[in-house]
């Protein structure tokens, strides 16, 4: 590091990094500097002056702070550490001065604006405003944007910030957004008049500090003083990103990204922000059982007994779902090994052996994507499977990463050394791989899904431990992690689990086809795949509706907090299981969820580590040459990968746009 420097601010003499900007130690000195167009994880623009301050002994004017770095000062007379003020009368009259300029052209939109309540320029305007203007022209208008069904667009109210102008080209990796014209001609806009191509582009509205940018769907529906926020974490990919679920009564109005540096920055995918409609439909609200062929409503005590007496009645097989949390994972693996039957939640194939945890989760950590110099992509697509972790990797490459991709991605937002989609080419990496300083592998689970998975696995750890290199496995299933760590396996895999079954308890696996045979007993939140094959239906909570612990790709175990409750008479996963178990005559040994997590930490100790990332034992499989194919992808519809984004009306749009843009035919050069 740095030696550090001495600088005076607001009369406190503090230490800082001498790479750092003015705005950035003013901060570290607990001053708060107000800003537009400066934000932390985007380059630096200066162009909205808010963030002025003054240099003493500088030049005779104000300075942007978000553009001076603490270097740059020159020292007082004898040497003295520089002196800067952010509250004197020069600092005052030009903020309010950029004030008065910024709101010329702005519309008295507030009692209309979505983002009344919640907005910068707002706050800004009244703790650092004058209460009158000198301007009395007409105000500009400028015509609004059509950016797709995602980010609606009051393009009057830009103050030309360019934060997401910015985000879209450095984070999202798409060029299609910019700034024409100069002076008052000058427009933020989009190319060819394009809508955006990003399943990122949702965080624009959250970094937009006026109400030029919301949110279309969540637009005119409630005021932010309205709704009661809770702090979760995202289900929708393995990634775990936290995020903030906003609620008035019992509907879920939005989500909103929390900041996690360690996780999901402060980043979060368009399907994470906009999949709440899907909560609200196609809901399991009631228990069902089939009768001739039809499924009818009945009540919870008929459905449980029915349940009860099927289960004692043959081969019993459990399977868990990709959004089960741990708790119901575990209670589901307790009630099904002790009538004799066996659990799985590799539903897809995956070949993810029992137990060693450095290779079903790896050694690496998310963060450790940002320092990586070589990065290995091996039958993965990040910006499929987990966009936020994509934009990662971007972040890395734009820093001088390298990155090696062996498998069919497309456009991944960054340059890659395409090695080929076929196995063979990993086995002549392996062949050749040495010791790399910063190397990075991430395994994805199209490559381990088919049938020589393991084989996969052992190579891909193989090159990790040849190049010197952290091994990261990307999972798709935010439930799968934590259900591998509870032990919900079957030796064998899903077939060798599904062979001969005669009774299938099936916690929200809607993934899965289980053929014609087997009584199925169903719980879960959605009339999707699994309730219409289902026998008899128990319906459960969703991720917003009961407090889990979900363990994440790179191993951290995140807690999600409970938001609303279940619709009609649905109940908490895990307290289905335990009325079901009493119904057994084997009453499971927990009477609330606080006694469930004791057990379940008992049994597995790291799950108490919230929010750590425990050290895992390498232990490499061996490895074994591959055959000759290519590595598929492990996801083919980005925005309909689980139940809740199928119910969802909004995602269908985005999959059918996404559909015909890739299907667009393109005119002969």
């Amino acid at each position: 590091m740095a030696d550090l420097r001495k600088i005076i601010i607001d009369g406190t003499e503090i230490e800082v990094d001498p790479a750092m900007t003015l705005i950035q130690a003013c901060e570290q000195a607990g001053i708060e500097v107000p800003r537009f167009c400066y934000h932390e994880r985007l380059s630096i623009a200066g162009n909205c002056r808010m963030c002025l301050v003054e240099v003493v002994g500088g030049p005779p004017k104000p300075a942007a702070s978000c553009a001076m770095q603490v270097k740059d000062l020159r020292p007082g007379p004898e040497g003295a550490p520089p002196v800067i003020k952010t509250n004197s009368p020069m600092v005052k009259k030009a903020r309010e001065g950029v004030m008065e300029f910024l709101l010329i052209n702005h519309p008295l939109d507030c009692p209309i604006c979505d983002q009344g309540g919640e907005c910068d320029l707002q706050d800004q305007a009244m703790a650092y405003g004058v209460d009158f203007s000198r301007y009395r022209e007409p105000k500009r208008a400028t015509e609004d944007l059509d950016l797709g069904p995602l980010v609606e667009t009051h393009m009057t109210r830009c103050i030309s910030c360019t934060r997401c102008v910015r985000f879209t080209t450095e984070v999202a990796g798409i060029a299609q957004m910019g700034q024409t014209g100069r002076g008052e001609d000058a427009e933020i806009t989009s190319y060819l008049g394009e809508t955006l191509d990003s399943n990122l582009q949702g965080n624009i509205i959250d970094l937009c500090p006026v109400g030029a940018l919301v949110s279309k769907p969540y637009a005119f529906t409630a005021r932010p003083w309205e709704l009661t926020k809770t702090e979760s974490i995202d289900v929708m990919d393995a990634l775990g990103s936290n995020i903030r679920v906003d609620t008035r009564g019992r509907e879920v109005m939005r989500f909103l990204p929390r900041n996690h540096d360690g996780v999901n920055e402060e980043w979060i995918s368009d399907k994470t922000r906009f999949v709440w409609d899907g909560l609200r439909r196609q809901r399991l609200d009631r228990p069902y059982i089939r009768e001739n062929g039809k499924l009818r409503p009945a009540s919870w005590g008929e459905a449980l007994s029915q349940a009860a007496a099927a289960m004692k009645g043959g081969k019993l097989t459990g399977l868990i779902g990709d959004l089960a949390p741990v708790e119901a994972a575990f209670a589901l693996k307790q009630l099904v090994e002790g009538l004799g039957g066996t659990v799985e939640c590799r539903t897809d194939g995956a070949k993810l052996p029992a137990g060693n945890r450095s290779a079903y989760v790896g050694t690496a950590a998310i963060e450790e994507i940002d320092t990586a110099r070589q990065i290995y992509l091996i039958g993965s697509d990040p910006r499929q499977e987990a966009p936020v972790l994509n934009a990662r990797i971007r972040k890395a490459w734009l820093a001088g990463a390298e990155v090696h991709l062996i498998g069919q991605a497309e456009d991944l937002t960054y340059d890659v050394v395409n090695h080929g989609p076929g196995r063979g080419v990993l086995n002549r990496l392996v062949g050749s791989a040495e010791k790399q300083p910063g190397a990075l592998v991430i395994l994805g689970q199209g490559a381990i899904q088919e049938g020589d998975g393991e084989a996969v696995l052992g190579q891909a750890m193989t090159l990790a431990g040849k190049l010197g290199a952290g091994f990261l496995v990307l999972h798709t299933a935010a439930g799968r992690v934590g259900a591998m760590d509870a032990g919900c396996v079957t030796e064998g895999g899903i077939d060798a689990a599904l062979d001969g079954a005669e009774v299938v308890y099936n916690l929200g696996a809607d993934e899965i086809e289980i053929a014609e045979g087997p009584m199925v007993i169903y719980q879960g939140s959605h009339g999707d795949r699994g309730a219409h094959r289902a026998d008899i239906i128990l319906p459960g909570a969703a991720y917003t509706e009961e407090q889990g612990l979900f363990v994440n790709t790179e191993g951290r175990p995140q807690l999600a907090l409970r938001a609303g409750f279940p619709p009609g008479e649905a109940k908490e996963n895990w307290a289905i299981l335990r009325a079901l178990s009493g119904e057994l005559g084997q009453a499971l040994p927990y009477d609330s969820l606080a006694q469930l997590r004791q057990a379940l930490v008992a049994e597995v100790p790291h799950l108490a580590m919230i929010d750590q990332v425990p050290a895992n034992d390498w232990a490499p499989l061996p490895a074994v040459r591959l055959d000759k194919g290519w590595f598929r992808a492990a996801i083919t519809d980005f925005y309909l990968t689980n139940p809740i984004a199928r119910a969802s009306a909004l995602m269908a749009e985005l999959s059918a746009n996404e559909r015909a843009r890739r299907d667009a035919p393109v005119a002969a050069e």
